[in-house]
């Protein structure tokens, strides 16, 4: 069957400044570029960030590449520890300047939008040193202060902004299980951080509202908004997977739609003497500067059960996980390489949700993709990697996602994690997303099966599934063609 997206949909794929451009002729490091030099074991082959894919040299050429496969619209972030010389006075570094300004006009002159986020985890290390990073409300503002730099020097082009990828990230790999620098374990850290980071983002709305002068300019925020489903239907596994929905979706996403946090998790939060610091000053900000459009990261879902440790034991640190923990469900698919589950139906329950839940704002799929190692294992004759994994993955993603804007919800485009195989935090290059692939040594870039099959569905808007597919999960999807979404 053939499924028939609107003709102004994104399809396009993102990356980051520190993932693709690495830390060459940068002033600062950040908290990976300093993590890789006190413990580069940490690393996967011991591939640190001084490895990107080259983008900083490159960008010409990779650009050109991503045309070539027929993508209208490239995420990227403008490094904090590459923009800005003096953190504290918010001055920039010219050379940075002059970088961020040719990345952005060789996407206009390749008819590609440029989509740009302001923090991908990549905090300026110095300020983690120094302040505690996310636990101080002066890094917040020294933030405020990068993000107007951004508007200022770039907002005449750059129609679409994000201020965060994936806060959760943070908070869960820097303060609670130790999977990102400073690899602290403290929950009311925690939890400060997270609010700093909401209140961050709400300055930067703030900041863009001061400064934007684009009249089709737009700010929203990236959420990793993967439902939690619980194990069973008992009780006591119902309450951890809404427990677990608070933490891991509401708590940013409410602060950025609705202007406030959850209820109910604030009173969970202060039950258990863990609740922030906040003022009615701050409060207001974070009430008053709501985004317009939203970016939703979904990889796999979240399987939660009962927790099996009471949340009554002694000398145990307060965690998320007293109220769930993971459930690995018997039969799931599986993404073997990454470890992850397969289950594309979550971007349907994800797309009513926002729609039922959050005033349909508009929103679009800012990273999905599969991850496979060993990737070399596929390669043709002609020395392309057939990827039909990735392309079948992506199939039945856009199906779901396809059937829930049908329902209504207002989805504006869908976007692959990555573009270009690139480097990625402590697993390196592991395990490859791209539609292009990266000989990490050579810096050689070779277009995959699944690019010239994007380009295909890029070109036409329109979507073919394999009878097989359809026929696997039920009824096939009415004409979806008149539908306009706003982006």
């Amino acid at each position: 069957m053939k499924i028939d997206f609107p003709k102004d949909f994104w399809w396009g794929a993102a990356t980051s400044g520190p993932q693709s451009e690495g830390r060459f002729n940068k002033k600062h490091a950040n908290v990976f570029d300093y993590w890789y030099e006190v413990e580069p074991a940490a690393f996967f082959d011991q591939v640190g960030p001084d490895t990107a894919s080259n983008f900083y040299n490159s960008y010409k050429e990779d650009i050109a590449m991503l045309k070539e496969i027929g993508l209208n619209s490239f995420r990227t972030s403008i490094q904090w520890s590459r923009l800005i010389d003096d953190l504290e006075e918010g001055t920039v570094n010219e050379d940075a300047v002059r970088f961020y300004n040719a990345v952005i006009d060789e996407c206009l002159a390749q008819g590609i939008k440029p989509v740009i986020n302001l923090l991908h985890f990549d905090l300026p290390v110095v300020l983690q040193h120094k302040y505690g990073g996310w636990e101080s409300k002066h890094v917040v503002d020294l933030f405020a202060k990068f993000a107007r730099q951004c508007f200022r020097l770039f907002g005449d082009r750059v129609s679409d902004w994000f201020t965060f990828n994936e806060p959760l990230v943070i908070v869960d790999g820097a303060y609670l299980y130790q999977f990102h620098y400073p690899k602290i374990v403290d929950g009311k850290k925690a939890v400060q951080a997270a609010y700093n980071i909401a209140l961050a983002s709400a300055k930067a709305v703030a900041a863009f509202r001061e400064t934007n002068v684009n009249p089709e300019g737009k700010i929203g925020i990236i959420l990793n908004l993967t439902p939690s489903y619980p194990a069973t239907e008992e009780p006591e596994d119902l309450a951890a997977a809404h427990f677990a929905n608070l933490w891991m979706n509401d708590m940013f996403l409410d602060a950025a739609v609705k202007g406030s946090f959850p209820h109910e998790l604030v009173s969970i939060f202060e039950k258990d003497g863990v609740l922030w610091d906040a003022t009615n000053e701050e409060l207001q900000v974070i009430r008053g500067n709501t985004i317009d459009v939203l970016g939703v990261n979904f990889y796999h879902p979240n399987r939660v059960q009962r927790p099996s440790v009471s949340a009554d034991s002694l000398a145990v640190d307060w965690l998320p996980a007293r109220y769930f923990e993971d459930y690995a469900m018997p039969g799931r698919r599986m993404n073997v390489d990454k470890g992850w589950e397969i289950y594309p139906q979550a971007l349907y329950d994800i797309a009513l949700n926002i729609r039922d839940n959050y005033n349909n704002i508009s929103w679009f799929v800012s990273e999905n993709g599969m991850g496979v190692s060993r990737e070399e294992r596929y390669l043709n004759a002609e020395g392309m990697i057939e990827d039909d994994y990735r392309i079948q993955f992506i199939q039945e993603h856009l199906y779901w996602l396809a059937k829930g804007m049908e329902q209504g919800s207002n989805c504006f485009g869908y976007h692959l994690w990555t573009p270009i195989d690139c480097w990625s935090w402590t697993n390196a290059y592991r395990n490859r997303y791209g539609f292009i692939s990266t000989n990490i040594h050579t810096q050689v870039k070779t277009i995959k099966k699944s690019g010239y099959w994007i380009r295909g569905v890029a070109e036409t808007d329109q979507l073919e599934v394999p009878d097989a597919l359809v026929e696997k999960w039920g009824e096939p999807i009415s004409d979806i063609m008149s539908m306009h979404v706003v982006s």
